[in-house]
């Protein structure tokens, strides 16, 4: 049985007086500051993954929550990457040209569905379509975590990673869309402060 909690990050209310923080164990044993780039930017991948939950909560079209438990299923394998120092982790599949091309193949498709943006449109809608803009403005944070963190000397972040969340967010916009289309509401403009 795995228990929940381990202790072992509990310093840091301790800690916090004298100057220290509380730590946390990446994939192969190495600790490192609760508060360090890798473990803020897997973080974000994680609460991606959580707010991707919640819109499955809200019983998307069956299309859309299939495409979203398998994106959930892969941002576990991006926070296991982002988790080793190394940029991978054995017996797990690392990101890859695949894992791309399924997004963008996904983006084609939903674009094909849905009429051409003439402005911008705001983040809104039906509540499964609200959530989803909600996850891309997530994702795009979790993107410029991901970005500094491979901008960081001797920080190996796998290429196919920074594309894949990139992609991610830009496929999240479009099932917005899709979703507000299926809903019969469309896109809410912005209607330029008039």
């Amino acid at each position: 049985m795995v228990k929940i909690y381990t202790k072992t990050g509990d310093a840091a209310g301790l800690l916090r007086a004298r100057g220290a923080a509380g730590e946390t164990s990446l994939f192969g044993g190495q600790r490192l500051s609760k508060s360090n780039l890798r473990i803020e930017a897997y973080g974000t991948v994680d609460e991606l993954n959580a707010v991707l939950g919640v819109v499955r909560a809200t019983k998307p079209d069956p299309q859309i929550d299939l495409l979203l438990e398998q994106i959930q299923q892969h941002l576990f394998v991006i926070g296991a990457e982002l988790a080793s120092p190394q940029g991978s982790v054995r017996g797990i599949s690392p990101t890859g040209d695949d894992e791309v091309q399924h997004v963008e193949q996904a983006i084609d498709q939903f674009e094909q569905q849905l009429p051409e943006l003439q402005q911008f449109i705001l983040p809104g809608g039906v509540p499964v379509a609200a959530n989803l803009h909600l996850a891309r403005c997530v994702c795009r944070r979790a993107e410029r975590s991901v970005v500094e963190l491979a901008e960081e000397q001797q920080t190996n972040v796998p290429q196919a990673v920074l594309v894949y969340i990139n992609r991610l967010g830009d496929l999240l916009f479009v099932m917005a869309r899709e979703a507000n289309r299926l809903a019969g509401s469309g896109d809410v403009p912005w209607n330029h402060g008039e």
